[in-house]
């Protein structure tokens, strides 16, 4: 075939292939990612409305996102949240989580990696059951990993009591190694981990109902005390806790304290009455432009919430909401300061619709000029 003659039939061809190739690619591009159920992520959320950002992962369920940055790249301590037919309950029986796996990214925005199991119950000598809500630190060339775990001992209910436990590593993705006992002292969920700039390191702890903090009002555990809170609307409410931590970040440093939130109207403690304001769990701090801030769910009201002071023992004055009710019922955060800009980590159930079973997610936290948050509506018209 003459030269001319192939050179005309290659160029008949080329806008047919350059028509192909992308279709194609449009095609893959347009095929849902599949949850570890095997189905499409939901597109939009029961109600219409879609959703203000996707899922870090699909490979597994993910929940009660802690992250940080080490090194220069973002790594996430998330619970791993499990199937199972437990129903829910105000204990979080159907809160079965057992292990540990770290999300790790260089960017946000950009691939990432689910590390292998970092943490079995099994491999806790003195944890039962259940390993909640977890978070990481960093000192010295070791990773600490402080995570919330039923004990042996049981309750009325048949259940163990909640300590706070810490693992070590290497590595910030594990494998990591937990010491043979709860941090002596240590009581309820949800350790946040917050070093300072002048190097002292703190813990926030505590949560009510399934958190059982409301069981340790009088100092002391009580087996038989209620399941939620203590039905006293009209007094404070209960606080979280902070404690500051010993060098050797396994150990505390002193007896932990309350983290009070103020009401602004009143100069007082919030009441047990205010639910769309009093803590619940999930503490988490953070400081900017001098100021601490103290950020916290509500639990049955479902909003995320944030208190300022200007130290980081509190008290916290009440400033408002972060972010507006997600779908599902818990709400558990944490907030980082990366490439200039600051972001919020949360968790919904997008991938399944079940309270259980949860995906992390990222999106970008404002600032206005005078320090307060605008909150963020997680589902969007």
């Amino acid at each position: 075939m003459p030269r001319q003659t192939i050179r005309r039939a290659i160029g008949a061809l080329a806008p047919l292939a350059l028509t192909l190739v992308p279709t194609a690619t449009l095609l893959a591009q347009s095929a849902p990612p599949l949850t570890p159920a095997g189905k499409p992520v939901p597109e939009t959320a029961p109600d219409g409305r879609h959703y203000l950002s996707q899922p870090l992962t699909t490979q597994i369920y993910t929940a009660d996102p802690s992250a940080h940055v080490f090194a220069g790249k973002i790594y996430v301590y998330p619970s791993h949240d499990v199937p199972t037919d437990i129903p829910d309950d105000d204990l979080g029986n159907e809160y079965a989580m057992h292990d540990y796996r770290v999300l790790g990214m260089d960017r946000i925005g950009g691939p990432v990696t689910v590390g292998p199991v970092a943490l079995d119950v099994k491999d806790v000598p003195w944890a039962s059951k259940q390993m909640w809500a977890p978070d990481a630190a960093y000192r010295n060339g070791t990773y600490y990993l402080y995570f919330p775990a039923r004990d042996r001992v049981l309750d009325k209910n048949g259940l163990g009591t909640f300590r706070i436990g810490v693992a070590t590593a290497r590595n910030p993705m594990g494998p990591f190694k937990a010491e043979a006992a709860p941090i002596p002292g240590s009581f309820s969920m949800d350790p946040a981990v917050f070093t300072d700039a002048d190097g002292r390191t703190f813990m926030y702890f505590g949560g009510i109902w399934g958190g059982q903090l409301q069981r340790w009002a009088s100092g002391r555990f009580d087996r038989n005390g209620s399941d939620t809170d203590l039905h006293r609307d009209d007094q404070p409410a209960l606080s979280g806790k902070v404690v500051r931590m010993n060098p050797d970040m396994k150990t505390f440093a002193e007896k932990p304290r309350d983290a009070v939130i103020l009401d602004p109207a009143t100069g007082k403690p919030v009441l047990g009455g205010a639910h769309d304001k009093r803590f619940f769990e999930a503490s988490w701090v953070f400081r900017r432009n001098g100021l601490y801030y103290y950020t916290y769910s509500t639990g049955d009201t479902h909003f995320l919430n944030y208190a300022t002071g200007s130290n980081p023992y509190g008290p916290f004055t009440y400033r408002g909401h972060i972010l507006k009710p997600v779908q599902g019922w818990t709400t558990h955060h944490s907030i980082i300061e990366w490439n200039g800009k600051w972001w919020l980590f949360y968790a919904d159930t997008q991938m399944s619709n079940r309270n259980h079973l949860r995906n992390v997610k990222v999106t970008e936290l404002h600032f206005d000029p005078d320090g307060t948050i605008p909150a963020i509506d997680p589902l969007v018209n």
